[in-house]
């Protein structure tokens, strides 16, 4: 047992598989007290068990941690609300929630059904919402704790996952604006984007290059969560960990620009706009033509 998250309450979502469990296991080998949250659905989102939270409840309990689970569904306000009074009621604090619930209906844009398009939101976007929101308001009254929200790659778009994508662009966005809305009573809020093997990455058409485990992004989770991370400023952020390598991606802001005189017109957009503010290429754009075959043919290479 290690000791860099001694003394501190932590809830972690979407723990009862992947990299939930594993963060939150590494939160209890650090000496952390545990919410183990998971509704233990498929990956679609389907047949929740009550037992996926328990078992996990089990391995740190065996391992000497001090744990509690809780398995309500966190796309519900009354569910992200009991995450938090769950921690409450066992530790009386909560000083970190780390949100890595998720599911996935995979559908092309011009066939997703409005059920696949709100499950998937409602799972990952409003459940952080919802986990954020009953955490905020107790951090902020006792002026200090962490917010971690997980997002993915795949917010820079995606060919038959817009849902996911919408969900985890959104998630950052929330993260942002928790980071800049919160500052002042020392509260942070960062997000994790894993390139981890888990069920959801084992349904990706496309080789990764960089991908590791669960366990290899806990560490950074834990980092997160720590005193550490607290006194260095870090907040507002975006990570990226694919095994041995981590990653910060860059904040949003304007390339170039260019200034009419007057306002402008669709011919002189025409004639000035490709030559002076251009493009931002999308990366993934280069690799479309590749990514729709591997598709066609059902690759799965990280099954």
């Amino acid at each position: 047992m290690g000791d860099f998250l001694t003394g501190r309450v932590v809830a972690v979502t979407g723990a009862g598989r992947g990299i939930g469990r594993a963060v939150a296991k590494a939160c209890a080998d650090e000496g952390a007290e545990v919410v183990v949250n998971d509704h233990g659905v498929s990956v679609d989102g389907a047949e929740p068990r009550s037992e996926i939270a328990e078992s996990v409840v089990q391995e740190i309990t065996e391992a000497g941690g001090r744990v509690v689970a809780v398995a309500d569904d966190i796309s519900t306000m009354d569910g992200g609300q009991r995450v938090v009074d769950t921690a409450l009621a066992h530790y009386g604090r909560l000083d970190g929630v780390v949100c890595a619930a998720g599911i996935l209906r995979e559908r092309m844009l011009f066939n997703m059904s409005e059920e696949e398009w709100d499950t998937v939101l409602a799972t990952h976007l409003k459940g952080t919402f919802t986990v954020f929101r009953a955490a905020a308001a107790v951090m902020r009254a006792q002026r200090g704790g962490t917010l971690i929200g997980f997002t993915s790659g795949n917010h820079q778009g995606s060919v038959a996952q817009a849902n996911y994508a919408a969900a985890k662009g959104g998630i950052i966005s929330l993260v942002r604006s928790a980071a800049l809305g919160l500052h002042k009573y020392g509260v942070t809020a960062n997000a994790v984007a894993p390139v981890a093997r888990t069920r959801m990455s084992a349904n990706v058409p496309m080789e990764l290059a960089e991908i590791g485990a669960p366990e290899d992004v806990a560490p950074l989770v834990v980092y997160l969560l720590s005193e550490s991370a607290r006194r260095q400023g870090v907040t507002g952020q975006v990570y990226t960990v694919a095994g041995p390598k981590i990653a910060v991606w860059a904040q949003p802001r304007e390339l170039r620009s260019a200034y009419a005189d007057g306002s402008w017109t669709p011919r002189q957009l025409a004639d000035r706009l490709p030559g002076t503010v251009g493009q931002d290429p999308m990366p993934l754009l280069e690799r479309l033509e590749e990514m729709s075959e591997a598709a066609a043919r059902k690759d799965r290479p990280q099954a």
